[in-house]
């Protein structure tokens, strides 16, 4: 019997080689290993759908151009059947004109920016690029289950400041933010820079987020930004990312198409890519638009990079609270504050730099605006500010003719003022 067993350890073994999920001349400790890897092969053909075609990008990643119905949000039970929506049925009133604003006043712009990818290809029409989950990006995971989800407790709370929770969950952030109404969309401008990380379970975000429901355990989230996370990603490279909840980081919603949620149509940018180039310090500045709006007629959440690239939407199904209306908007920037040797982590926010020195230095949010209940793109009539720890990441926020309602922030992290 014991001899059976030893005959299947060692097939299910090669058997993995064969497909890639177990590296050849690896050694298998023990069966615990062999059902983690197994659990990893499965849930890597899960994700990793067949490609049309495969790019690969100077920084390492693979590209796949996938058949658009065969992305991975139709996996979900619910979406069996879907008829995909290749366009918005509505786009908020105002969109064209702040569009048409941007372009007249060159000045004001910032350098093109694109994905690395794109320096070796695209993507043909009736496919969507995506980035290619390989083997270790899935064992950096703290489980196979894990694996491209964010931990709880990672969302601002400003009405709930409590000075005994201020690293709550080990997440910190410098945000501005209103609430009060009912939003049905939200656009930034985001600064893009490369933050430093001190450790790989830690990250540097920049995003903004769509909020309905309590911060309690039935949080409704939709989430967009840019994103420097080591552990998910296996390197330092600042990508564009979404992600979704509809129950508070639990068991619902990842990060860009790591579960089946968002329906992507862009054959052009891939969630997850690196984002190129990036601001240098003093230096040439690069920023990224996002827009997240509620399709009133269809009732879909749409996400727009850029003036030209419609991402995609998160069906209306997959939420309780954002089904109708959010409750809350929030931009700005978040860190992963693990405490390393019981210090305050090192990792930057933003640029790394405190939001006084200002533009090229300290990284910005500018023409803040939000989706209202008549469709129309508008600033906020005031927002408010919010941070944890101000000796550690600030933020400033400020209004003019040219960038609306805006804002610098960021910081060091660990610095003389910030132990």
């Amino acid at each position: 019997m014991r001899a059976h067993a030893s005959v299947v350890f060692v097939v299910a073994v090669v058997v993995l080689i064969c497909f890639g999920v177990w590296p050849a001349g690896a050694t298998p400790a023990s069966a615990g290993d062999l059902k983690k890897q197994l659990a990893v092969g499965k849930h890597l053909r899960r994700l990793n759908k067949p490609a049309v075609k495969s790019i690969q990008s100077p920084d390492g990643d693979i590209i796949d151009c996938v058949n658009i119905a065969e992305q991975p949000a139709f996996d979900h039970p619910f979406l069996k059947n879907h008829t995909i929506q290749l366009r918005p049925g509505f786009h908020p009133e105002g969109l064209y004109d702040e569009s048409k604003k941007a372009s007249d006043a060159g000045n004001n712009r910032t350098n093109i920016i694109a994905q690395l990818w794109h320096q070796n290809g695209r993507c043909p029409e009736g496919t969507i690029p995506i980035r290619r989950t390989r083997r270790d990006d899935v064992l950096r995971a703290s489980s196979v289950k894990r694996y491209g989800r964010k931990r709880q407790m990672s969302i601002p709370r400003p009405l709930f400041a409590d000075p005994d929770f201020i690293n709550e969950g080990g997440h910190q952030h410098a945000i501005a933010y209103v609430n009060g109404e009912k939003f049905y969309g939200a656009k930034a401008i985001i600064n893009v820079w490369e933050p430093d990380i001190q450790l790989p379970n830690e990250f540097s975000l920049s995003q903004l987020w769509i909020l309905g429901g309590s911060f309690g355990q039935d949080l409704n989230s939709i989430e967009a930004g840019w994103l420097v996370s080591p552990e998910l990603y296996g390197d330092n490279n600042t990508r564009l990312f979404t992600y979704w909840t509809s129950d508070s980081y639990q068991a619902t919603g990842c990060y860009n198409l790591l579960c089946s949620g968002f329906i992507q149509i862009s054959s052009e940018i891939a969630m997850g890519a690196s984002i190129y180039p990036v601001s240098q310090y003093d230096g040439s500045q690069y920023d990224i638009s996002i827009l997240v709006w509620k399709d009133p007629k269809e009732g879909n959440w749409w996400m727009q990079f850029g003036s030209d690239y419609v991402m995609g939407y998160w069906p209306s199904f997959l939420f309780s609270y954002l089904a109708d209306s959010a409750s809350t908007v929030e931009w700005g920037g978040e860190v992963i504050n693990s405490e390393p040797d019981g210090q305050h982590t090192a990792t930057h926010m933003g640029s790394g730099h405190f939001p006084e020195e200002g533009f090229g230095k300290a990284s910005y949010f500018k023409k803040l605006q939000i989706v209202d209940e008549s469709n129309n793109l508008r600033s906020p009539k005031w927002i408010s500010t919010f941070t944890e720890q101000s000796n550690c990441y600030d933020i400033q926020s400020n209004n003019n003719g040219d960038w609306g309602s805006y804002f610098y922030f960021g910081g060091p992290g660990r610095n003389p003022n910030c132990q």
